[in-house]
């Protein structure tokens, strides 16, 4: 996805660092919105392994709270651009993804796309570049239980059993293929981690922790996805 980025450092290189933050902002959002409509197009409890199992699960889980570790390896940073957050993913409604590290940010996705918090509080649209509207009706596909696009852009290929499972996504079209080398999902009672290998040698890893189901969301997570 092309749209632009939360702010990221390369820990340790004066020079990296200026390369690294400007690759960074515009990766990162692209990334992330891929990894989300990944970890949302994934049940919460993998006890099977067919297609219609995965959406079925999915559709019975309402709320997904937890926290997130996303790391970006670039070939010219020794050391990977490292974020730290908290996520809130709600069934017909979009996902919080509240950056605490390396800066303060808070972004939402939902049906109108990407937004991003001020300082007052209030939800500001980020810019939608060429291409993101695909992918926003590929994302919201997901959101509502239809991993039908996913299908139709990726191979998958799942092994393992629900106490450890993989899943590997392979891109079909050419486009695709582009960005991505593949894509390896792993979990067992929940999904814990994500990994995005690009074409051009970069990739990028989500780690979930504490991730935990529930039936509502909390008072001020409704504030947020209603403003």
């Amino acid at each position: 996805m092309k749209a632009p980025a939360t702010k990221s450092f390369a820990l340790g290189l004066k020079h990296g660092l200026k390369r690294g933050l400007t690759l960074a902002r515009h990766a990162a959002l692209r990334q992330l919105q891929w990894l989300l409509l990944l970890l949302i197009a994934l049940p919460w409890t993998a006890h099977a392994f067919s297609l219609d199992d995965l959406q079925a699960q999915l559709r019975a889980t309402p709320v997904v709270r937890g926290h997130f570790i996303q790391q970006k390896f670039l070939r010219s940073l020794p050391q990977p651009l490292t974020s730290r957050g908290d996520f809130t993913l709600a069934a017909g409604k979009g996902l919080l993804w509240l950056l605490r590290t390396p800066i303060a940010q808070d972004l939402r996705i939902d049906a109108g796309g990407i937004s991003r918090r001020d300082e007052s509080g209030a939800w500001q649209a980020l810019p939608q570049q060429t291409g993101s509207g695909r992918e926003n009706r590929l994302f919201l596909s997901v959101l509502a239980g239809d991993t039908k696009d996913l299908q139709d852009n990726f191979d998958l290929a799942l092994t393992g059993d629900a106490a450890a499972w993989q899943l590997m996504l392979t891109p079909r079209s050419a486009l695709l293929r582009q960005i991505f080398d593949n894509i390896q999902i792993n979990g067992g009672k929940l999904v814990d981690r994500i990994e995005l290998r690009e074409s051009q040698g970069d990739r990028s890893v989500l780690q979930m922790t504490d991730a935990v189901a529930a039936d509502a969301l909390t008072s001020e997570e409704q504030r947020a996805f209603s403003h």
